[in-house]
């Protein structure tokens, strides 16, 4: 086949939208420009949006702490929508999850001694984190693997039942609320103890905490565990066909179950990792919509933990930097949201072009040249 009539079909055939970098630059600079012209109509200018949002990533050791412990955030959240997403689940219910994990880190924070050993109580907060998050999960992946119901949907709903339950932590006096004094009045639980913690990293003037490292260790073992481990082979087979994964033996509904729950768990890791860093309470809004930031993230990354961490540290950057945005340039910080927003689309408009492009495809029979016989010799 020539060359120019090859390159025709893969085009015609979305095999572009396929690579994760090509999708993910493109993406970023379509959503970056829009971002710059939402900022022109502020009345900034390039140059001084860039300066600000530079200043408030990378201007002083707190800019890049801070920074540093959005990425970390961002990074479990969105390893585990990849845990989900190899399954062939989109898990979009990381917002109520990492409201779970909060509460339950909370809980187990405000009740521990002092006098805990500082890995213990950490430990135990953390822990509770992510089984409230699983569980929380473990009803969407009930619901889809017993009644067919959308893990779409009824991760999405449970995200406004996980927000609300926080607004009834933080308000009911006989929940989590803070004793009501004089000087105390606002609606938050009371300080997590200092057993429950999470140390610093160690960084001069610097608030980020081992919350990175963790992050990090996390997405290096479900990179492991995906690539070279029996279950992660079994997540990914389900993904890609799980008609023929039931007919080989693999339990189709436990692995979905699985993939969905974990997906939940790292994500009430995220919501704990919120509450036992500074200023260590639970409050209203204390997620600031980290859950769909992850889901940008996965969604960018298509299953790659490298990408994982890359695209987590460049929007976790981003998110500080939005908050300088307004203070410096007068931008409004939302203007980050809507480059999210942005992100979300195109890959989701990417993602839809491949599908149909191969629906519509000439089967790869008809693109292979035909099959003659040889001629028989003549004497």
């Amino acid at each position: 086949m020539p060359t120019a009539v090859l390159l025709r079909t893969k085009l015609r055939q979305g095999d572009w939208a396929h690579s994760p970098l090509v999708v993910a630059v493109v993406a970023l600079v379509i959503a970056a420009g829009i971002g710059l012209l939402l900022a022109a109509g502020a009345g900034a200018g390039p140059a001084e949006v860039i300066d600000a949002l530079i200043q408030g990533t990378f201007g002083s050791p707190f800019a890049v702490g801070t920074s540093l412990n959005n990425a970390a955030i961002i990074m479990f959240i969105a390893a585990g929508f990849t845990v989900a997403y190899r399954a062939g689940l989109v898990n979009v219910g990381g917002e109520g999850q990492i409201c779970l994990g909060g509460i339950a880190a909370t809980a187990v924070g405000v009740t521990i001694p002092d006098a805990m050993p500082l890995f213990l109580g950490v430990t135990l907060a953390l822990v509770a984190a992510v089984l409230a998050g699983a569980s929380w999960a473990a009803i969407a992946a009930w619901l889809y693997v017993r009644r067919g119901t959308s893990e779409i949907i009824t991760t999405l709903l449970l995200n406004f039942v996980g927000l609300a339950l926080v607004v009834l932590m933080v308000q009911e006096p006989s929940l989590l609320r803070q004793p009501m004094t004089s000087s105390e009045t606002l609606p938050q639980s009371e300080s997590l103890s200092e057993a429950s913690h999470l140390p610093l990293l160690g960084l001069t003037k610097s608030p980020a905490t081992v919350a990175i490292v963790i992050a990090l260790l996390a997405i290096t073992a479900v990179g492991v565990v995906l690539r070279h481990s029996a279950i992660g082979l079994r997540l990914r087979s389900v993904g890609l066909s799980p008609t023929a994964s039931g007919r080989l033996g693999v339990p189709v509904d436990r692995v979905r179950f699985l993939g969905l729950s974990t997906a939940g768990g790292f994500s009430g890791l995220a919501g704990g990792i919120l509450v036992t860093s500074a200023p260590f309470v639970l409050a209203e809004g204390f997620s600031s919509g980290f859950g769909f930031t992850g889901l940008v993230v996965g969604l960018l990354a298509r299953g790659s933990m490298t990408a994982v961490a890359g695209v987590s540290l460049f929007l976790g950057f981003l998110v500080a930097g939005g908050i300088n945005l307004q203070l410096a340039a007068g931008v409004p910080s939302s203007t980050v949201t809507v480059v999210q927003s942005v992100l979300i689309i195109l890959i989701a408009g990417a993602a839809l072009w491949t599908t149909r492009s191969r629906s519509v495809a000439p089967p790869e029979a008809t693109l292979a040249p035909a099959i003659t016989a040889p001629a028989k010799a003549t004497s």
